[in-house]
């Protein structure tokens, strides 16, 4: 029979449950820095790629993107088969003082969505209104959801023939 290993924690005296929870609370207040660690990832993140929605109606998506202070002139929009890029540039102000801090992110942007076949890629319409543009892909008429009417006596036509 092998007894336990009683380890040494390198100050002289046995490993005990006091050690352990000094080693556990260290390294509780480690993992506590993660978020300061990944916020600067998550900010580029944002400023590469600005928030969206896509929602789909009976007749076409709509795609709308977030670009608070961007110009119509500096966004570019194209629509191929079965993908919708949106890139441009969020151009910084001209200030005349100091700048003394900033938080808004400047610089190129890209959004990019896959959509679905069966969307109208001619028919594409795109408006900017405060801050926001949206983008009406609509589908083609074969790709539409249908109502078909059910009738009892179409059956029983069906069936005698």
């Amino acid at each position: 029979m092998k007894l336990p290993i009683r380890r040494d924690t390198g100050q002289g005296k046995p490993a005990t449950t006091e050690n352990a929870d000094q080693l556990t609370s260290a390294f509780a207040s480690q993992l506590e820095r993660w978020p300061d660690f990944f916020q600067p990832l998550s900010d580029v993140m944002r400023s590469v790629m600005p928030l969206a929605d896509v929602e789909e109606t009976d007749s076409a998506y709509l795609v709308e993107i977030e670009l608070p202070g961007v110009k119509r002139s500096d966004i570019s929009l194209e629509v191929t088969d079965d993908r919708l890029v949106v890139t441009g540039e969020r151009r910084e102000k001209q200030r005349a003082g100091l700048l003394r801090q900033q938080t808004r992110t400047t610089g190129r942007f890209h959004y990019e969505v896959t959509l679905p076949s069966g969307v109208d890629t001619e028919a594409v319409q795109a408006a900017l209104d405060d801050g926001v543009l949206s983008v009406v892909v609509p589908k083609t008429e074969a790709a539409r959801p249908r109502k078909i009417a059910i009738s009892t006596a179409h059956r029983q036509q069906a069936i005698s023939a």
